[in-house]
């Protein structure tokens, strides 16, 4: 898979290459030292995956994440960032990110999560989910209204498969917890996904919780 890499500290690109590198199924085609180069560069290699910083100049990580969705929309964008904040865990999802890692994770695991979030999964932790399902609640209770079409109805067990992505669970885990196969919680995703006309686990989260499908306490 192709890997384009941005980030405005050439110290840890360089430590990124480094390691994937080294991954045989993983090739690093460009890299970025901010967000307009991100995108440039998007563009030109088609990559599979991005790994993105949320803090860069020209561009932020958030903007060029937006845009590197237009000019290549099968790209899967994993944000890199030393930020918990939850307004930008949130505008990262809204900008079309897959994955929100804090740098403090190894960069061994690096590759694990650009496997991941290849093979169509969305990377949040637990912790981090709850940020994302905190924010989601703020808005909502600010009243931050936006027209939207009804809900299409999700099945009892659609419902519940949602509830626990929203937790940050990954398909194995989902499937332990509900006693199913890891294939049918794959199935029950891309069904949700198919029903809200969404492209990826988080949006889905996203639409769940404005439509009041989840409840947030």
């Amino acid at each position: 898979m192709k890997v384009l890499v941005a980030d405005d500290h050439a110290l840890f690109r360089r430590g990124l290459e480094m390691v994937l590198r080294q991954e045989p199924d993983i090739q690093l085609v460009a890299e970025a030292s901010d967000g307009a180069e991100a995108v440039a560069r998007a563009a030109e290699t088609l990559p599979d995956v991005v790994l993105l910083d949320v803090r860069m100049p020209k561009r932020t990580g958030i903007e060029a994440c937006a845009a590197i969705k237009e000019v290549c929309p099968s790209a899967k964008i994993i944000m890199l960032t030393i930020s918990d904040e939850e307004a930008d865990l949130y505008e990262a999802i809204k900008a079309g990110a897959m994955g929100y890692l804090l740098k403090e994770i190894s960069i061994d695991e690096v590759a694990a999560a650009i496997r991941a979030v290849h093979g169509g999964q969305s990377l949040i932790s637990p912790s981090m989910a709850s940020k994302l399902l905190n924010e989601f609640a703020s808005l909502i209770k600010r009243g931050d209204a936006r027209h939207q079409v009804p809900a299409p109805k999700l099945t009892e067990r659609e419902m519940e498969v949602l509830r626990l992505v929203a937790k940050g669970l990954n398909n194995r885990d989902i499937a332990k917890q509900l006693f199913i196969s890891e294939n049918t919680v794959k199935n029950h995703v891309r069904n949700i996904l198919e029903k809200l006309q969404l492209h990826s686990r988080m949006e889905a989260v996203v639409y769940a919780v404005r439509e009041k499908l989840l409840e947030i306490t």
